[in-house]
C-alpha cells in the first residue's frame, strides 16, 4: 500500500512512524521485528499461498451474486533479479561406428497414401488444443514457470527484452482483478487464456471476453462459446494483406454510414486491464521485486494485486452522494 521498496526501508519507517507501527500491531519501537523475521514470515506466507487466498475471498465476497458485463484479459512483463534458467540441452549425438550410415528415407509424396502404405503420423496437439480437455491443475502443470527471457514488440514497432516472468490478469468492471497467473517470460499470452478463464469462472459470472489480437485463436474462441460467453477479440491478420485491407474497408464503410459496431464499443473496455497492470507495477510494488523463485515472486505480486483489488472494490461500491435539492 505504501510502495516501500525494501524490508530495511519498512523497518526504518516503523521506527519513526508511530501511527503505522500501531496499525501493524506494535506499540513500542523495541517490538518491531528484525529484517530476518520479516523474511521468514514472508517465506511462510508464500508457502501457504496466503495472498492468493485473500484475493480470492475478496473477489468472491465483493462480486458474488452479480452478473458482470465483461472480463478484459492481458499480460505484462515482470523484471526479476535472477538469472534465466538454462534451456534443456539437446541429446548428444551417438559416437561414430564402423557400420555404414543408413540411407535417408525418401520424401513422402503429398496426398493420400498408396495401397499398403502406412499413413503419416498425426500432428501432435498444441498446448492450447490440449487445454480444451485438461483440468485446471493439469493446465497449470503444463505451463513453464521458471525465470527466463521474454521479448515483445511495443506499439512503436521496437522489440524489447527482459529477464523474469509474465503476469497474466483477468480484470472486470471497475478495474477489479479477478484472477492472476504467473508464468515464465517466454510464454505466449494465448497459452494462458483458457486456464485464466477457467480460474475466473470459479469466482464470478460474466458475459463477454475482451482480448487483443494475441488471443485470436480458434480453440480460445471455441472455449468461450462453449462456456456460454461471447469472445470479442481483435483480428490477427497474420501478415495477410488482403484480409487486413478488407477489415479496414469494412470499418471505413461503417464510419461513413455512421453505424458503429457494438463489438467495438465493448472492446474499448479492454484498456481497463492495461491501466490495472500499470497501477499494480507503479503503485503496488510490482517494480520493487527483491525476491527470487516463482513461489515468492508470485506471493510478492499477489500482495499488490490483493491491495489493488480492495481499493477498486471500495471505489466500485462506494455510495454516491445525493445531489442537494435546489
Amino acid at each position: 500500500m505504501l510502495n516501500i521498496p525494501t524490508t530495511s526501508a519498512l523497518v526504518e519507517r516503523l521506527q519513526v512512524d508511530r501511527s503505522l507501527r500501531r496499525i501493524c500491531g506494535w506499540e513500542r519501537r523495541s517490538d518491531v521485528p528484525a529484517e530476518s523475521t520479516f523474511s521468514r514470515a514472508f517465506a511462510e506466507f508464500a508457502a501457504q499461498n496466503l495472498p492468493e487466498r485473500v484475493h480470492e475471498q475478496l473477489v468472491c465476497d465483493g462480486l458474488h451474486g452479480h452478473i458482470l458485463g465483461h472480463v478484459a484479459r492481458d499480460a505484462t512483463e515482470i523484471d526479476a533479479r535472477e538469472k534465466p534458467q538454462a534451456k534443456p540441452q539437446a541429446a548428444e549425438p551417438s559416437p561414430p561406428s564402423d557400420d555404414p550410415p543408413l540411407p535417408p528415407e525418401p520424401p513422402r509424396r503429398r496426398g493420400r497414401p498408396r495401397k499398403g502404405e502406412a499413413p503419416p503420423p498425426p500432428k501432435p496437439l498444441t498446448r492450447i488444443e490440449r487445454q480444451r480437455s485438461q483440468t485446471f491443475d493439469e493446465m497449470l502443470a503444463d505451463l513453464p514457470i521458471g525465470c527466463d527471457t521474454g521479448c515483445k514488440r511495443d506499439s512503436r514497432g521496437f522489440t524489447t527484452t527482459w529477464n523474469g516472468y509474465k503476469l497474466h490478469l483477468d480484470v472486470t468492471t471497475g478495474m477489479v482483478p479477478v484472477s492472476a497467473i504467473l508464468t515464465a517470460a517466454s510464454v505466449h499470452d494465448s497459452q494462458v487464456a483458457i486456464p485464466l478463464a477457467r480460474k475466473s469462472a470459479q469466482r464470478i459470472v460474466w458475459l463477454y471476453d475482451v482480448m487483443d489480437s494475441a488471443y485470436d485463436a480458434t480453440p480460445i474462441i471455441a472455449d468461450c462459446q462453449a462456456a456460454g460467453r461471447v469472445a470479442i477479440v481483435d483480428h490477427n491478420t497474420r501478415r495477410n494483406t488482403t484480409l487486413k485491407a478488407e477489415i479496414a474497408a469494412e470499418r471505413t464503410a461503417c464510419r461513413t454510414i455512421h453505424m458503429p459496431d457494438p463489438d467495438d464499443l465493448i472492446y474499448n473496455e479492454r484498456t481497463a486491464v492495461e491501466r490495472a497492470n500499470g497501477s499494480i507495477k507503479d503503485d503496488y510494488g510490482g517494480r520493487h521485486l527483491r525476491v527470487r523463485g516463482h513461489l515468492k515472486v508470485f506471493c510478492h505480486l499477489m500482495f499488490g494485486v490483493a491491495a489493488f483489488t480492495a481499493s477498486c472494490l471500495l471505489n466500485l461500491f462506494e455510495p454516491q452522494p445525493h445531489p442537494s435539492p435546489t
